[in-house]
């Protein structure tokens, strides 16, 4: 999840040219609160409300309206930038490539046995469900949300309950925007209770879920127990990168750390498991050490911020204890590996080399920012130690070898392949995962197909069919 139409350049979309630097960033007012529901804003049935928290200072921002069985930056403590030029940036192009395939959906017309006619055609699924992360609030919204509407279904999409603000004030644009009502229905709350009551109506006909794999499970158990409801599961990640000894090392540290620390390493895409050839292991460690030292950390509303808090106190603690595992189990902390003194839910960006394959750190999604360096000797070790997990959701390849990136990238057992670059996600490209990494498609046409249902119609051809 991440930047579209250009890779993330110490903070940017690359080919965006930054404007002026804002001072100061005005904090927007909270004018949404409460859910969402055929184009009114509507309290909780059963009066509850729950606390939306700024991680940055650990301040409450508001409370919300608590959905039950029915402002990026400040919400999620993203550095601004980050969320103007890659989150909203990701979410227009989205939103616009979508708007682009609402009149181009169609089905085909096939030769069959004389006498008969026989076409498709592409029709609504009806209800879809969505529930997203709280990762990438804004643009998983959207990336729920485009195919779906473009397909001519409605939505009801539950945002994270840590940051239900964005998908909030997006509710109101929609009503703003003419949108008939009921068409896009948002209902803040908690996974157990609104987040189990979509995956088990019966008057939902499809599913859509970003987050962990344990909970896609469980999603798609409930999917299946209640009306076999169609599902799509964009699951978790650890995500090798495999860097050559003839690559451009500069690039592969500059783009795999990018991969490791964008969004405070919490991104399913991350570059968790960076493999380097024997010959330049010692220099692209010391690459990489040099550049993660110099990482801006602060105040996400500051524009030179370029890392920023972790979203909770659940995430922070369970990435220090990650972090404490890897010192114990014999991997090398080169520099961070604890929190910033006085700032809360800040984590220094971390790196550790001698990284061995049977460790928690190179086996479990840290989802913070933490890299994790290991050596290899050869060309079918590395690709052997790469599929070697349950994940299958990104890889990277790093090689001035055409021949070596294309035969790697077609070895390796993952929904995504870059080469000489990271996180370069594209809204008409398609995104989704291997193994337990998910099913299903997201961007592109493929996400289309995830929307619709194919009706055949056959019809044959007499005296007495007359128009």
């Amino acid at each position: 999840a991440m930047a579209q139409n250009g890779t993330i350049e110490n903070g940017l979309a690359r080919n965006a040219c930054p404007p002026p630097l804002p001072q100061p960033v005005k904090i927007p007012e909270i004018k949404h609160t409460k859910i969402f529901i055929n184009n009114e804003w509507h309290t909780s049935i059963k009066g509850k409300k729950f606390p939306t928290i700024n991680p940055a200072t650990g301040v409450k921002i508001c409370d919300v309206e608590e959905a039950d069985k029915t402002l990026e930056s400040m919400d999620t403590g993203k550095p601004f930038l980050h969320a103007f030029f890659v989150d909203l940036d990701g979410s227009i192009k989205t939103l616009r490539y979508y708007a682009g395939w609402t009149d181009k959906i169609h089905g085909k017309t096939m030769p069959v046995d004389e006498n008969f006619v026989c076409f498709t055609k592409h029709e609504p699924i009806g209800v879809c469900g969505a529930i997203i992360p709280w990762n990438f609030p804004l643009l998983m919204f959207t990336w729920k949300i485009a195919p779906a509407l473009a397909c001519g279904n409605t939505v009801v999409i539950k945002p994270a309950e840590q940051t239900p603000l964005t998908a909030l004030h997006v509710g109101a644009l929609v009503k703003e925007a003419g949108f008939p009502p009921g068409v896009v229905n948002i209902v803040p709350g908690f996974g157990p209770t609104a987040g189990a009551a979509i995956a088990s109506h019966m008057n939902i006909d499809k599913v859509a879920f970003t987050g962990s794999t344990e909970v896609g499970q469980l999603i798609k158990a409930a999917a299946a127990k209640s009306n076999l409801k169609r599902v799509t599961l964009e699951l978790g990640g650890k995500n090798p990168c495999i860097v050559f000894a003839d690559s451009d090392l500069q690039l592969a540290v500059e783009e795999t750390q990018k991969g490791s620390f964008f969004n405070q390493g919490q991104a399913c895409t991350a570059a968790s498991r960076v493999y380097v050839e024997e010959p330049v292991y010692d220099e692209f460690v010391r690459l990489s050490v040099e550049r993660a030292k110099n990482i801006a950390i602060g105040d996400p509303m500051e524009p030179r911020t370029s890392h920023g808090p972790q979203i909770d106190q659940h995430q922070f603690d369970k990435i220090l204890e990650l972090v404490d595992s890897g010192k114990k189990e014999g991997a090398t902390l080169e520099c961070g590996g604890c929190a910033v003194k006085d700032r809360g839910l800040f984590i220094h960006p971390t790196i550790f080399s001698d990284v061995k394959d049977h460790m928690r750190i190179a086996k479990e999604e840290i989802f913070g920012p933490v890299q994790c360096i290991m050596k290899f000797k050869t060309q079918k070790e590395v690709i052997d130690r790469a599929n070697s997990s349950q994940y299958g959701l990104t890889a990277a390849v790093f090689t001035r070898d055409v021949h070596c990136a294309m035969s790697v990238s077609a070895a390796l057992e993952a929904g995504t392949v870059w080469v000489n670059c990271y996180n370069a996600l594209h809204a008409q490209a398609p995104f989704g995962g291997f193994k337990m990494s998910g099913n299903g498609r997201e961007l592109g046409e493929y996400a289309l197909a995830e929307y619709t249902e194919v009706k055949a119609i056959t019809i044959k051809l007499s005296e007495q069919l007359t128009l």
